[in-house]
């Protein structure tokens, strides 16, 4: 007779290699380890008010292409040299999307982008991509969505965010208590405040909970918690709150709260309406404030191609527009390239 009343809904249950394997597998240089631990710093130090440089996280909406997303790390870098004295200029490079209901979630989830869900595959294919990158000397970012997931790549990270739909999970606060490298809780879908703060007061105070180890086995974890984190706004259902007024009540909201009062603003999202031709306004009124003497406002971020707008991913990939979102619209390089170097001169 077969059990009754285990696994009723599982399909299958395949083992995924250990954290520690991979990492074996995929080793991490010195050369790596020392520009991801350089980047972490800096961005700590904007953080706490030691540098008066801008943290700009830019790049595409998500990764769906290895070469792709390095062809435009590579051009990034290039940019950020340049820049560097003013910005401080992180990739996004996001592997994991939340799905409101169902879609592609993501190049870890599923890397042949056809539902056949190659974990295995997908976590390596993340990981060669992030040391790729990390040997540019470009500072990466990610959106952590499964607390599994930064096992196999957090050494490699410089930068998280917590995004809206988990901001006011247990589990990603306790995660984000743990991390190595400065983490941005986003404000909630319909853009309220009072889970962000209660997210960094638990973010930033020592937790215990359920996790695995490097060898793949079922842990107790205990941290001291992450005195990094910091709220990433990104407008919400009843509009935008990158404006000047918003982005008051938002810090006094997160002073009245006993918490870091400084801000990230997301010039996506709902911050332009979801419309990708409006983020140049936004980020542009974004650096304005903080030129005009916002110290509030430590940076911001941008959803950015090699080129604009969106695609659906077909089953021909070869007729698909190379450099271009299958996630959210994103605005294209040119324009990308332009307002980075326009902020610089307003923050010179």
């Amino acid at each position: 007779m077969s059990d009754p009343v285990t696994d009723l809904n599982v399909v299958s249950n395949v083992p995924l290699p250990a954290p520690a394997l991979l990492l074996h597998e995929i080793r991490r240089t010195n050369q790596q380890a020392e520009t991801v631990f350089a980047a972490r710093r800096r961005i700590e130090e904007i953080l706490q008010g030691r540098s008066e440089r801008f943290i700009v996280i830019v790049g595409p909406c998500s990764i769906h292409d290895p070469d792709q997303g390095l062809e435009y790390a590579a051009r990034l870098a290039a940019l950020r040299d340049e820049l560097a004295d003013r910005l401080e200029i992180v990739m996004r490079v996001y592997f994991e999307k939340p799905r409101t209901s169902v879609g592609w979630k993501g190049l870890i989830m599923d890397p042949d982008l056809d539902g056949t869900a190659n974990l295995s595959e997908g976590l390596r294919i993340a990981r060669t991509l992030l040391g790729e990158i990390v040997d540019l000397g470009l500072p990466t970012a990610t959106e952590f969505l499964d607390p599994i997931t930064p096992q196999y790549i957090a050494d490699l990270i410089c930068w998280a965010a917590i995004g809206a739909r988990t901001v006011e999970s247990q589990t990603h606060r306790q995660m984000a208590s743990g991390l190595s490298m400065p983490v941005g809780f986003k404000n909630t879908t319909f853009g309220g405040m009072a889970a962000v703060v209660n997210a960094l007061k638990a973010a930033t105070a020592p937790q215990t909970f359920f996790g695995i180890s490097p060898e793949g086995i079922a842990s107790m974890v205990s941290t001291r918690g992450n005195r990094n984190c910091h709220t990433v706004l990104r407008g919400g259902d009843a509009g935008p709150n990158y404006d000047a007024a918003s982005v008051a009540l938002a810090t006094e909201a997160l002073a009245r709260g006993s918490v870091s009062p400084t801000v990230v603003i997301d010039a996506s999202h709902a911050n332009c309406s979801k419309d990708y031709e409006k983020m140049p306004a936004v980020f542009e009124s974004i650096v304005a404030q903080r030129a005009a003497g916002n110290r509030h406002i430590l940076g911001a971020m941008l959803e950015s191609n090699l080129v604009e707008g969106n695609q659906p991913i077909l089953a021909d990939r070869a007729a698909m527009t190379r450099g271009q979102s299958v996630t959210d619209p994103c605005i294209g390089w040119d324009v990308t390239e332009a307002i980075l170097r326009q902020a610089a001169e307003a923050l010179g």
